[in-house]
């Protein structure tokens, strides 16, 4: 079996002679059909919202199978021309929200931006949505950590959550802006969210 991973390396993974039983069912239950690959970092949020890194297209098979009606594109770069195609050809709508890359000690998290994209994330009528930045650790789990203040969950959780995904790149400072974004003024506040039905 050959593997191509992220990075366009080959990796051959040795096959034992006899196959098991149960990868003999699982392939006749597939039909021969194709795999499902989830973007890097892929989790589940809450029901209809998920989150991950960059969706590339090996994963838009996986994606399909999530129906969604939106994208929260958390980068400043263009979406690339592909991804653009594999919106709009299952109706998927994008929402592209700039945030620059942004290292310490010099990190500046737009505040309004991380307003703006919430709104759009509230919007029931815009479930099963996908938030995504680059790698899906730092932006992505900036905007996921406001959402779970809006779901009340105490901070050592929503700090739990960030470093799940962040692992050793967590930053100080996400921390810091999430425990100090004000969620007083949001107009919608939802504790608990549903997946719409297309």
């Amino acid at each position: 079996m050959t593997l191509e991973s992220y990075d366009g390396d080959v990796h051959t993974v040795p096959q034992s002679e006899n196959p098991s039983p149960t990868s003999i069912d699982s392939d006749k239950e597939r039909g021969g059909g194709e795999l499902f690959v989830p973007p890097l970092n892929f989790a589940m949020v809450d029901n209809g919202i998920f989150r991950s890194g960059f969706p590339e297209p090996v994963s838009f098979s996986f994606l399909q199978s999530l129906r969604l009606r939106s994208i929260i594109y958390l980068c400043p770069e263009p979406y690339p021309e592909v991804n653009r195609e594999f919106a709009k050809s299952n109706g998927i709508q994008v929402f592209q929200f700039g945030i620059e890359r942004c290292k310490e000690p010099f990190v500046n998290i737009p505040d309004e931006v991380i307003r703006e994209a919430l709104q759009v994330l509230l919007d029931k009528e815009n479930h099963p949505v996908l938030i995504h930045c680059k790698s899906g650790k730092h932006r992505t789990g900036c905007l996921v950590g406001c959402v779970r203040k809006i779901q009340r969950w105490c901070l050592s959780s929503i700090f739990d959550e960030y470093q799940r995904f962040a692992a050793s790149k967590a930053r100080i400072s996400d921390q810091r802006f999430m425990e100090l974004f004000d969620i007083s003024n949001l107009r919608h506040s939802p504790l608990t969210f549903s997946c719409s039905k297309r």
